[in-house]
């Protein structure tokens, strides 16, 4: 999602001038949970344009405020401009989905990934999360000679959780990165 709200300019420069030497991986629940965030924010989507829908019609029907047109011309072309930005947001995550598809290894989820997040759960506070990284550990020990490095923008349960870097660790992931820039900073200094 970073990629579709436009957080994440070097991320989709990545997707379209991908290093031949370079394999990304990604688990096949994150692109539902790509569709599932993208459903959240047409929800918020939503209930912000019938708040500025009401108020460009209170703007339009207010004929004495030496304001009020400005107000209505104005709120006006933020409707529009939200519009285009939940549009722009839409097109950026299909773009990206179909180039992780084309051009990226799926991760797919399974009875035994499923059953060990479970059974080992590493984030208590985020079950989907749980189930993702469930996912990334299972195929780095899975390909224990090749380097592998992490990259994703949601610290908050993949950076600050000491026990999620250890597991990471121990499954041989030897870098977790936050923001795109500091991998292919990374990624050039290796060559």
């Amino acid at each position: 999602m970073s990629i579709a709200t436009g957080r994440d300019r070097e991320a989709s420069m990545l997707l379209r001038q991908m290093p031949a030497f370079v394999q990304l991986t990604i688990p096949s629940i994150c692109y539902m949970e790509s569709f599932s965030a993208l459903e959240d924010e047409v929800k918020r989507h939503n209930y912000f344009k019938q708040q500025l829908d009401n108020q460009i019609s209170e703007a339009n029907r207010d004929l004495t405020s030496q304001h009020a047109r400005s107000l209505f011309f104005n709120l006006g072309q933020s409707r529009t401009d939200y519009e285009r930005r939940l549009d722009d947001i839409n097109l950026r995550l299909r773009e990206a989905i179909e180039q992780l598809s084309q051009n990226g290894e799926m991760i797919a989820l399974t009875a035994n990934i499923i059953q060990e997040s479970l059974n080992a759960t590493i984030i208590v506070q985020d079950p989907t999360d749980n189930l993702i990284l469930h996912c990334i550990l299972n195929h780095a020990r899975l390909h224990p000679t090749e380097t592998k490095v992490f990259l994703s923008g949601n610290i908050k349960e993949f950076r600050q959780l000491p026990e999620v870097q250890d597991a990471l660790q121990q499954a041989g992931v030897e870098k977790y990165f936050s923001r795109t820039e500091d991998f292919l900073g990374w990624l050039q200094s290796q060559s």
